[in-house]
């Protein structure tokens, strides 16, 4: 693999043995020549896997990218793919066969569409702390998972970069770097607050003095005011404009502010880092392991390589005809409603049908029962008292 490029899905083999493999070649709807792999059966396992060159991410990126295409309501099931390393017995591949790497969606239902990224370290799986979500409409999708030397990586979904991050933190393969100093202390001296007293502004003398309210100067007592009978007038009080409310100082920003005190982070001693860590054993075989409840996914495109530019150009190309995808999804949906309709009419017709049916029976059997039961001629009950004699 000089070229760093290994397109995979023309050699992704269908391995018989394998008893509960249900999958088959899928030409699409948008592009006849442009065939992938769909797997058939409702409530099964499905697993296909093929031997590729190997591929070495030892001091260079890998890219893994797929398209998916969920052809049906899949309700609950896996469309993840994996890279394998050191020897597979393919006619063996299953769920659990050891993997490098598991990345893909996994739905059930309407509450769980997971995007997987699933890394092995040294024979032990960790996935990805980020809770990340896949598409789950029926068109088709590229998910890319892009790993650089320096343990960064990226996600895709359609060539647009939907998260990315670094193993370090966003997997629990390694102690974190640092940690927190959980006996650390604030300093006395430390200053968190941020705004203080300002010592220039001093409360006059005897503002608290200030009366909140005080007679009204304007008031005049009335002429009939009599204050033999109504006592001594007082003019009406008012709020005294003097009164600015309780005493407050003017704020201005403290010179030694430091900002909120955090607990510091310390080296970790439990901390050894591997500058390796992203670095997978030989990618040797490709393969799609799920299980779906109901069948119909289609896995086309695989690509891996060390060239994130030339994973977003097969994007671009691909959807050259995404146009020709959506318009044909779009009459086949047309259709699939137009056919709905008609069965749920012959449906209520039948029903009505059969309604009348026993409407009709019903009224027949009361005939015939009242019928036997009407009362006969007098002469009748007479003929058959005289045969009785």
């Amino acid at each position: 693999m000089s070229s760093g490029r290994n397109d995979s899905h023309e050699s992704l083999r269908q391995e018989e043995s394998f008893a509960d493999d249900v999958m088959r070649h899928f030409g699409g709807s948008g592009d006849p020549d442009d065939k992938g792999i769909q797997t058939a059966s409702d409530a099964k396992h499905s697993a296909i896997s093929a031997k590729i060159p190997e591929f070495s991410n030892k001091d260079r990126t890998l890219v893994l990218q797929y398209s998916l295409k969920l052809e049906q309501d899949i309700e609950c099931g896996g469309g993840y793919i994996k890279l394998l390393s050191g020897f597979v017995n393919q006619k063996k591949f299953g769920g659990d066969t050891p993997y490098s790497l598991m990345f893909g969606p996994d739905i059930c239902g309407t509450q769980k569409k997971k995007l997987h990224v699933i890394l092995s370290y040294q024979g032990q799986n960790y996935p990805i702390k980020k809770e990340l979500e896949c598409e789950t409409d029926k068109l088709t999708h590229f998910y890319t998972f892009i790993l650089r030397p320096d343990a960064s990586y990226s996600i895709l979904i359609d060539g647009r970069e939907r998260d990315s991050g670094s193993m370090y933190t966003d997997w629990d393969i390694l102690p974190p770097r640092k940690i927190r100093a959980v006996n650390a202390k604030k300093p006395a001296d430390w200053e968190d607050k941020e705004y203080i007293d300002d010592p220039n502004h001093v409360k006059p003398e005897g503002y608290d003095s200030i009366p909140r309210t005080i007679p009204d100067p304007t008031a005049t007592k009335p002429d009939t005011w009599d204050e033999d009978e109504d006592g001594v007038w007082k003019p009406p009080r008012v709020p005294n404009p003097a009164y600015k409310g309780p005493w407050k100082n003017k704020k201005i920003k403290n010179p030694n502010y430091k900002g909120k005190w955090k607990i510091p982070y310390i080296d970790n001693p439990e901390f050894e880092d591997d500058p390796d860590l992203y670095v997978m054993k030989p990618i040797k075989y490709v393969g799609i392991e799920v299980w779906q409840v109901k069948a119909g996914a289609v896995f086309d495109n695989v690509l891996i390589c060390d060239e994130p530019e030339y994973a977003k150009q097969v994007v671009q190309e691909v959807f050259a005809n995404r146009e020709i995808e959506k318009e044909a999804f779009e009459e086949a949906e047309k259709v699939r409603k137009a056919r709905e309709e008609e069965e749920a009419q012959r449906a209520r017709e039948e029903g009505e049908r059969r309604k009348r049916e026993r409407g009709y029976d019903r009224r027949h059997h009361r005939d015939r029962h009242r019928d036997r039961y009407r009362r006969r001629d007098r002469h009748d009950y007479m003929d058959d008292y005289h045969d009785e004699l």
